[in-house]
């Protein structure tokens, strides 16, 4: 559809990527200079033109019939060699515009809100062109065509979060955590890496058009291969998004300021993982085997998050495992073929997450930096909107009708049941029921009862500016409507993403996103069950922390070993550090102390003292007096002439 210009807005995606890119530019070469106004309305000005492209693109997608929604704009051809040829190009179609539309439009918010929270900060201009260069990065990933180029967006998510997760590097445990999500994501970006080797040698191309049509000639229902490029694929994931084994550096990453941990949790890098495996679905069918670990890490891992958030008391780590425990249900709503269905709870998590990780920041703005909730209490009249806002994004992500979380959460639960097994259901129902619980928990120890807060921190509570208040209000408006786009009536989100999910979903007999049909009977007693099972864990929270406020601490005594495990995270971080990190650590001592400093040291200096040795030896030889070599030249003639007269 031809706009002012004379030609399709689709033609205009490449600036989705090169607004972002440009605030980062210009803010990292001139932000010192600038002043603090300026920098942040660079950096959220660029965003902010970024997702008014993407609903342009959007609108001319749809203006598109269904089976013509693809449309790719090559740039060049980026690595030439032989029969390999890579172009750097954009692809956008239903799930990519999906993306893009989050990440711009929920990054925007956050960008808006960090003025505010970030203000007076000394490196206030680098943290505006960490955060550009982030979202720039995250666009990359989920644009690019093939997937070299997404990999270079993976890999700059990877190094703008150890950037932000250790802004305030002055701070041991910062950057100390950078450090983690660097070296962590390492280990699954090998496997991603792995990834892409197969998927050229067994199609010799990585673009995703070719390689998802050529498919079915090059592979078959759970061969060896398939397998292979989908649990290699799927490890990169489970670093990128913190599954199971490698969610550790994720509860870490809340060292960072409270926007970025909005935009890691909520819009950005911990969805790449989920993103990728929706993209890359009908590989995925291809091996039944790989969507059964895949539903099985994504189970258990929103089933293990969930249990450790309910005894966690920094406001910022309860949420960090409730992200690691929602990317879980995603991740088993992919692993039972219901692929559309994640990205449904992407899109809706990204609302009601990105609302209380930026009105837990709120909370500990306005108590001067406290992240303990056992120091809060009493705040719902101090912080008003604060508090209300929070409310609704509680009752989303606890899964509530009407709000947004109970429409995605609820279609997990149906899928895991109609097209996945009791065990999956009973995953995802048990982690339902303990996020209601922990969350509420959190909101009633910070907002409810009686103020625990230091008297001198209460007498400074206030609400926030306005420009941290207008990104919650608008997010809580989207947590509360955003779930009717999955309503079976409307059926939006399905008949939007069909095309791209749904087209290779039926090979090897997987439903790949489809609307599956189920009866009204069963679809309305689900519902009523999920809503109960919410409610429930409501109901306990109330009881424990509103009506018997001394009934948590009775429990933590009766149950002290289960407790003290809860509370240490299954001691995990220190079964990782004396398994793997500690003798790391040590073997490499050794073969720095050992191997390099006495064997390669000592053979390379062992070469150079040899040399000098003949050279001290040597050097006897030239005095620099004549009469030494005169006396030198007589005693050589003597010796040649005895030689001479003997051998005669």
């Amino acid at each position: 559809m031809p706009n002012v210009f004379g030609e399709s807005f689709l033609d205009l995606i490449g600036f989705v990527l090169l607004l972002p890119l440009a605030g980062a530019v210009v803010n990292g070469l001139c932000g010192k200079r600038l002043n603090t106004s300026v920098v942040g309305y660079i950096g959220c000005a660029t965003i902010g033109l970024a997702f008014l492209i993407s609903v342009l693109v959007f609108i001319d997608l749809l203006r598109l019939s269904p089976e013509h929604r693809l449309f790719e704009k090559e740039f060049f051809t980026w690595i030439g060699s032989g029969t390999f040829t890579a172009i750097a190009g954009l692809q956008v179609d239903p799930l990519s515009t999906v993306m893009i539309l989050v990440v711009t439009g929920v990054g925007f918010l956050i960008h808006v809100y960090s003025i505010g929270y970030m203000h007076g900060d000394e490196g206030y201009y680098r943290y505006f062109t960490y955060l550009n260069l982030f979202t720039f990065s995250m666009l990359l990933l989920v644009l690019a065509n093939n997937f070299l180029l997404m990999f270079i967006g993976w890999e700059g998510v990877g190094l703008c979060s150890y950037l932000l997760i250790g802004y305030w590097f002055e701070k041991k445990s910062a950057s100390s955590a950078g450090k983690k999500a660097f070296i962590v994501n390492r280990v699954g970006d090998f496997g991603f890496i792995l990834a892409i080797l197969l998927i050229f040698v067994t199609f010799n191309t990585v673009d995703f058009t070719e390689v998802f049509h050529s498919t079915p000639e090059h592979l078959t229902t759970g061969s060896v291969v398939a397998t292979a490029i989908t649990l290699l694929l799927f490890l990169g994931a489970t670093g990128k998004s913190a599954q199971i084994p490698l969610y550790t550096w994720l509860p870490d990453a809340m060292e960072g300021p409270t926007p970025v941990s909005a935009l890691i949790h909520a819009a950005t890098m911990v969805t790449a993982g989920v993103y990728m495996v929706v993209r890359c679905n009908v590989l995925f069918v291809m091996s039944p085997f790989s969507l059964t670990v895949v539903a099985v890490i994504g189970g258990a891992t929103a089933l293990f998050a969930a249990t450790i958030g309910l005894v966690q008391n920094d406001i910022k780590r309860v949420l960090a495992y409730s992200t690691v425990s929602q990317i879980g249900y995603m991740f088993l709503a992919c692993g039972v073929g219901g692929f559309i269905t994640a990205v449904f709870h992407l899109m809706t998590h990204a609302f009601f997450k990105a609302l209380l990780f930026l009105g837990s920041g709120s909370v500990i703005h306005a108590l001067g930096g406290e992240q303990d909730m056992r120091k809060m209490g009493g705040l719902r009249k101090k912080l008003p909107t604060t508090y209300k806002t929070f409310l609704i994004g509680t009752l989303a992500i606890a899964g509530i009708p009407p709000f947004a979380g109970f429409f995605s959460k609820d279609e997990i639960l149906l899928e895991a049941y109609t097209k996945g097994n009791l065990i999956f259901w009973g995953l995802g129902a048990f982690a339902a029921l303990l996020t209601a619980f922990y969350m509420f928990r959190l909101l009633f120890m910070t907002f409810h009862g009686k103020s625990r807060m230091d008297k001198d921190v209460e007498a400074h509570v206030h609400e926030s500016p306005r420009n941290m208040l207008i990104p919650l209000i608008v997010l809580a408006l989207l947590s509360a409507v955003g779930g009717f786009l999955g309503l079976p009536a409307a059926s939006a989100i399905n008949s939007f993403l069909a095309p791209v999910v749904g087209g290779g979903g039926h090979i090897g007999g997987v439903d790949g996103g489809q609307a599956h049909h189920v009866s009204q009977n069963l679809m309305f007693s689900m519902m009523g069950l999920s809503t109960g099972i919410a409610v429930v864990g409501i109901a306990l929270a109330y009881l424990m922390y509103i009506k018997k406020p001394e009934l948590p601490t009775q429990i933590a005594g009766m149950f002290k070993l289960i407790y003290k495990i809860l509370l240490n995270k299954y001691y995990v971080d220190e079964i990782y550090d004396a398994t793997i990190v500690n003798p790391t650590i040590k073997s490499s001592f050794f073969l720095w102390r050992w191997i390099d400093v006495k064997v390669i040291d000592g053979f390379v200096n062992g070469v150079a003292r040899l040399v000098e040795l003949n050279s001290e030896a040597l050097r006897l030889f030239q005095t620099g007096f004549v009469r030494n070599y005169a006396l030198s030249m007589l005693f050589g003639g003597i010796v040649i002439i005895i030689c001479a007269l003997f051998l005669l």
